[in-house]
């Protein structure tokens, strides 16, 4: 149910809003994964942040898509070298 819900989100670029562990967050997810544990996790970006993190599934709780909140990915830009 989790994936069903973050690969909805991704797909139409909507923000997330959960509990992580006791800390409630605001995400724009980017893409779904599985760490070196075997275990899913998720990689968004902070609201107000420019650092991308990651959540592990087991520790997110009553999660809501927030309809009205679409969002564009950045991406950095690199410099050329002549």
């Amino acid at each position: 149910m989790k994936s069903e819900i973050f690969n909805s989100a991704i797909l139409s670029r909507k923000k997330l809003k959960f509990l992580y562990k006791l800390d409630q967050v605001e995400v724009e997810p980017y893409f779904l994964a599985v760490n070196r544990d075997g275990e899913k996790v998720i990689y968004g970006r902070v609201n107000n942040s420019s650092n991308i993190k990651m959540f592990e599934f087991n520790k997110i709780f009553n999660i809501k898509v927030l309809e009205h909140t679409k969002f564009s990915p950045i991406i950095p830009i690199l410099p050329i070298l002549n």
